[in-house]
């Protein structure tokens, strides 16, 4: 199974930075990075041309002009871009537990989405890991809150059932899924702009068109760097747009990734 890790990122370098780290540290070889930046400046550019010479894993950045959040528009250009089967998917401000690629390989099945925990990193202490660069946590660590779901035991995830819908639990900053299912319903909606619902609004089609959830706690786990709230200006329009994709049981949007491919 061919399998890419996709992070998307915004003028964050000293965060994307960790999560590359936190990449390069996964226990287990997958087939390639690919970064979906949303119109980052040039030192983002600079630092992921540092990570493409210093390793032989393939690093794409797919890169878009900063015409406001887009998130939606940069990962449908991203996955366009791959042919891997199946899509591991986090934010760049999601430091990623050694694990983490290995936790959702191994509980990839046909028919499902899988979403992991994730911890939150204190406010506090986001200028200390920065400084140390720091990608290790643990139960232990003082800079973390939620605790229990730090703790890495595969074992317990398996009691967790595949079910329909989506859960409140459900963060799009940990989320994967095989590839074909993504692009049968025309991937991301683009009518999404601002922050908000694209990514619940992407698995709710998923499940509608037969794709299953499953939990993966105790495994799949991302430490959440803390950062200021992004503005919720279009909230209340990406709120409507989902709204209509429950009431209408909406699979395949108009505006996706067919555009690229």
């Amino acid at each position: 199974m061919r399998t890419a890790l996709l992070i998307s990122t915004y003028n964050w370098p000293e965060a994307i930075e960790l999560v590359l780290n936190s990449a390069l540290a996964q226990s287990v070889f997958f087939t390639e990075i690919i970064i979906a930046d949303d119109g980052s400046n040039e030192d983002t550019k600079q630092l992921i041309e540092q990570f493409q010479q210093k390793t032989d894993m393939p690093i794409h950045h797919i890169w878009q002009e900063d015409l406001g959040f887009r998130k939606s528009k940069i990962l449908n250009k991203a996955i366009a871009q791959t042919t891997a089967d199946y899509i591991i998917q986090v934010d760049g401000d999601c430091i990623m537990h050694e694990n983490f690629v290995e936790d959702h390989v191994k509980a990839a099945q046909k028919g499902v989405y899988l979403y992991g925990s994730r911890v939150n990193i204190l406010p506090n202490f986001v200028a200390d890991i920065f400084a140390k660069k720091q990608i290790n946590f643990n139960f232990f660590s003082k800079q973390i809150k939620n605790k229990t779901r730090s703790l890495h035991i595969p074992f317990l995830s398996k009691f967790y059932k595949i079910h329909d819908g989506i859960s409140k639990k459900f963060r799009g900053c940990n989320v994967s899924y095989w590839r074909d299912d993504f692009i049968v319903i025309n991937g991301y909606n683009e009518d999404f702009e601002g922050w908000g619902r694209e990514d619940s609004d992407l698995v709710i089609r998923m499940g509608n068109n037969g794709v299953k959830a499953k939990r993966i706690r105790y495994a799949g786990i991302v430490f959440h760097i803390h950062h200021k709230i992004n503005s919720k200006q279009n909230f209340e329009l990406n709120d409507k747009i989902q709204n209509e994709t429950i009431l209408k049981k909406t699979i395949r949007v108009v505006k996706g990734i067919d555009q690229y491919l």
